[in-house]
């Protein structure tokens, strides 16, 4: 990691495409398959309102958030077609990203900040559980993880950092903040906080965190 970062007391990581592997096309895929071949511009119409911004931050349901999309698709798919579809485009953690989280652990306090959801929660607990074996959990990486459905605030909202850095006594100017979203990563640096932009094609494993004998 860059020397740059050596007065560090804490690191701030993004799921999505930073631990988790995810693409989205598959979920376009999955979709299509569905008979919904125009998903984008769903998709696009959907961003547009509240709707998922509402699902993000536990305003909504599962059931309601099905219904809207039904409504938006003019399908009647169930709930569990939904559900499936849309958690297609979730992946995999690879091993080696753990096992740097934990030689992270050993020196930083590790934080986890997503904008998620209850379904891709359920989802990606349980690709971890496949990655890791029963009785593991992706919680104990972290001094603590923060959802944004689970606290009513999603990134790029600044409010969010400031909750995680007022509650957990850190000082913006000794943490850094890793995500794979630009408009995130300005938010955190307009609040003092270090930041890493992973580019599309970058990885923490090939990119940031090296081997000593590569850096």
């Amino acid at each position: 990691m860059n020397p740059a970062y050596q007065n560090l007391e804490a690191i701030i990581f993004d799921l999505g495409g930073v631990l988790l592997n995810i693409d989205y096309q598959l979920t376009k895929k999955a979709f299509g398959s569905l008979q919904i071949p125009d998903f984008d511009q769903h998709f696009s119409q959907l961003r547009q309102s509240t709707l998922f911004d509402d699902l993000e931050t536990g305003k909504i349901s599962t059931a309601t958030f099905c219904d809207a999309l039904r409504t938006q698709t003019n399908t009647q798919l169930s709930n569990e077609q939904i559900t499936e579809a849309w958690n297609a485009m979730l992946l995999d953690f690879p091993r080696r990203r753990l096992q740097i989280l934990q030689q992270l652990s050993l020196r930083y306090r590790l934080f986890l900040l997503s904008n998620t959801n209850e379904i891709h929660e359920a989802a990606f607990n349980q690709i971890f559980v496949q990655c890791q074996g029963a009785g593991e959990h992706l919680s104990y990486y972290f001094e603590k993880v923060y959802y944004s459905h689970r606290i009513g605030m999603r990134k790029p909202d600044k409010n969010i950092f400031l909750h995680i850095l007022n509650e957990n006594n850190l000082k913006p100017e000794e943490t850094l903040f890793i995500d794979d979203s630009p408009q995130h990563i300005a938010t955190a640096k307009d609040l003092g906080l270090h930041t890493i932009f992973l580019e599309k094609g970058m990885t923490i494993e090939d990119h940031i965190f090296l081997p000593k004998a590569r850096t």
